[in-house]
């Protein structure tokens, strides 16, 4: 681990700890133990946005989160992420999002774009059973809600931004371990994980993560990641009882096509992929 890495990892679990803290660029620094002026350089650096824009773009996903995930007031949904008032949190969430907070949850909790139709209990989405290859991960290990795995993949990128593997890396996957219907959230188990390529060794202080290559039950989503629960309820319940198939032994998986980085929240797409037995 590089000098400075250390240092960005641990800013980052502080901006996701505090969102409604002090995430100034003082205070972020001190937390860095570097100089304002050195800390905002490196942080650029080595992730390639600023800091007030992480915190901003970090905040907003937390609050888009816990609009779809909770029944939370908007006003407490704004204290949580660190506006000072519901109304200075309407008026970024909206520049964020193109909509206001209360449009935003209305809008059928974020039904995705690419829903086929809608009945009653469940959205709908199209399923293709196909088979998937063998991946080796670089992994960041998450515990905890699966909604808060940004965490892990915002520290899997300054690592990787850090190191300059960008280049040398595959796309990046969410590997899910359990059903977070049977087990409490603060035991969830998940990486945040990047393929890599045959031959490309483990960058040191990540974890590794093989996942066998078989046949995957995959549904693709667009829209913001809050929104993935529907995806998962339609392929675990109504698709998975009408199909005929049987789950396989491997963790679901998600692979991200793009990302928030210089993708609009509702241009996301996600490959929901469920294994399957032979």
């Amino acid at each position: 681990m590089g000098p400075y890495e250390g240092r960005l990892l641990r800013v980052i679990d502080h901006i996701h700890a505090n969102p409604a803290g002090d995430l100034s660029l003082d205070a972020l620094a001190d937390v860095a133990a570097l100089s304002r002026f050195h800390f905002h350089r490196v942080f650029h650096a080595m992730t390639g946005e600023t800091a007030a824009d992480a915190v901003r773009r970090i905040r907003m996903h937390r609050a888009a989160c816990w609009l779809v995930q909770t029944n939370w007031r908007p006003d407490d949904i704004a204290r949580r992420a660190g506006y000072p008032s519901g109304k200075s949190f309407a008026r970024a969430f909206s520049a964020h999002y193109g909509l206001t907070p209360s449009a935003f949850r209305k809008r059928g909790e974020l039904t995705s774009p690419l829903l086929l139709h809608q009945r009653k209990g469940h959205q709908m989405f199209d399923v293709t059973i196909r088979p998937e290859p063998a991946r080796r991960l670089a992994a960041v290990a998450h515990k905890g809600p699966y909604m808060q795995i940004g965490q892990s993949f915002e520290k899997l990128g300054t690592i990787l931004g850090g190191r300059d593997l960008w280049g040398r890396v595959g796309g990046l996957v969410g590997v899910y371990y359990d059903d977070p219907s049977a087990t409490p959230p603060k035991d969830l188990r998940s990486h945040a994980g990047a393929v890599l390529p045959g031959g490309e060794g483990l960058p040191e202080g990540l974890e590794e993560v093989r996942l066998p290559e078989g046949r995957y039950a995959c549904l693709r989503f667009k829209g913001h990641y809050s929104g993935l629960q529907a995806a998962y309820d339609y392929l675990f319940g109504p698709w998975l009882a009408q199909s005929g198939e049987e789950p396989g032994e491997a963790p679901a998986i998600e692979v991200y096509l793009n990302t928030p980085a210089d993708t609009a929240p509702d241009d996301l797409l996600t490959d929901v992929c469920m294994s399957l037995k032979s």
